[in-house]
């Protein structure tokens, strides 16, 4: 009895802290954005560069937004939701992936939790997760920084996520594949991307408070940013109406199959659960991104610790480090990724308020393209011209258009011909 009625208390403290916790008064980012466009000039090269990332990544089509504050903005959508005959283009409303995103959005969950007084970030998940052994010494906090040392369940399985897409995975069989895995290192030592991570996450948190991913990301992130567009789709719920669809490729000894690529575009959110199956808008999108860059969405303590960087380690150049939750390269703050059918990326500048969201259908390109994609239009934007009463800030990027569209192109495995070998093929099939 005596161990009932402490249940009961325990579970009575966590939903009165819940209930007690008062989200910031403002928990978007403001940047006195400059309302219009960009320079003619400036919206030719960004549409220039995201249909050549569509081309390059294999996608049907795209959707896409780049914020500078100082001198204007541009959304763009491009192509169809799928190949289809009769598919519907494209619009600056589709829905997307998030991918990563996804990931970031249980990290600011836990975030959230930390400033209620709810979990801590140094909490034991071996104290929080029952019926999983061997996860002593791992935190929540690493966790969210890839430095738990848990596999990564993605890879390995990719090729069953593609061959049948529509299988509702549950998250303790993710979880378990990734777990027996083998670690990466002991807990706090290594750096290494790990969506069985967050789905470890999500375990502790729902554990913790009684209470659903969905019920907490709504309460502590959707609610207070008015994230009406972004949800985790149930993972019976395979249609993509109003969203862009998917396309990926097979994998034969770790090498892409490009012929055929596989129409995945009913596929189960189950795949990346809360790690990267949520879907979003490139308006949401931007709200989460600049939000959590700049810290506006926790107290002030909690931010400082989201953005105390430690590098990536190995090759990893020193403009490289993660933070909890995302990444920081350069001055961009955010995260890219890819889950299958999808490639997404969404990164922000806190002190200039430089904002790109990008996404695309096809995941064959992987994590790089898509960021690259991102960098390239980022390059871009920073340099356009300031409207009249503003000042052109520096935006000191590590790297240049030109090398992010190198990169961008040396991570396309299964591009879309170019306009020149299109009608060479057309030509050919004429004779």
């Amino acid at each position: 009895m005596r161990r009932l009625v402490a249940a009961t208390m325990a579970s009575a403290f966590v939903v009165a802290a819940l209930a007690a916790c008062t989200s910031p008064d403002d928990p978007s980012a403001d940047f006195e954005q400059v309302e219009g466009a960009f320079d003619t000039e400036v919206v030719e090269q960004l549409d220039a560069t995201l249909a050549e990332a569509v081309r390059l990544s294999g996608s049907s089509g795209a959707v896409a937004g780049v914020w500078a504050p100082w001198a204007g903005s541009w959304t763009a959508a491009t192509g169809t939701v799928d190949f289809a005959d009769g598919a519907a283009p494209v619009t600056t409303a589709t829905r997307f992936q998030l991918a990563d995103g996804t990931g970031q959005l249980t990290c600011a969950v836990m975030l959230r939790l930390v400033d209620a007084g709810v979990v801590e970030l140094d909490d034991q998940v071996s104290d929080m997760v029952n019926g999983i052994p061997g996860l002593e010494g791992i935190t929540l906090e690493q966790l969210c920084r890839n430095r738990s040392g848990i596999a990564d369940y993605y890879g390995p399985l990719r090729t069953y996520f593609v061959r049948n897409p529509e299988r509702i995975w549950p998250a303790n069989e993710l979880l378990a594949s990734g777990l027996a895995a083998g670690r990466k290192g002991a807990p706090g030592t290594t750096w290494a991307e790990s969506p069985t991570g967050i789905l470890l996450l999500t375990a502790a948190l729902e554990e913790r408070t009684g209470r659903s991913w969905s019920e907490l990301a709504e309460q502590y992130v959707l609610e207070p940013l008015g994230l009406e567009d972004t949800s985790l789709p149930a993972a019976s719920d395979p249609s993509y109406s109003g969203a862009l669809g998917g396309y990926a490729a097979t994998y034969a000894d770790g090498a892409p199959v490009c012929d055929p690529i596989v129409d995945v575009s009913r596929r189960s959110s189950s795949i990346g659960g809360t790690a990267s199956g949520a879907r979003t808008t490139i308006s949401d999108a931007k709200a989460i991104s600049e939000s959590f860059a700049t810290g506006a969405m926790f107290q002030e303590s909690t931010a400082r610790d989201v953005w105390t960087l430690t590098p990536f380690g190995g090759d990893a150049p020193g403009w490289q480090a993660q933070g909890i939750g995302a990444q920081q390269y350069g001055p961009l703050r955010g995260v890219a990724g890819e889950s299958i059918g999808a490639l997404s990326a969404m990164f922000t500048d806190p002190a200039t308020g430089l904002t790109v969201v990008v996404a695309l259908n096809n995941s064959t390109g992987g994590e790089t393209l898509v960021r690259e994609a991102a960098f390239a239009l980022a390059s871009i934007a920073s340099k356009a011209a300031p409207a009249e009463g503003r000042d052109l800030p520096l935006v000191e990027l590590p790297w240049s258009l030109e090398q992010a569209t190198q990169r961008m192109t040396d991570a396309a495995a299964c591009p879309l011909p170019g306009e020149a070998e299109a009608e060479a093929g057309a030509d050919g099939a004429g004779g």
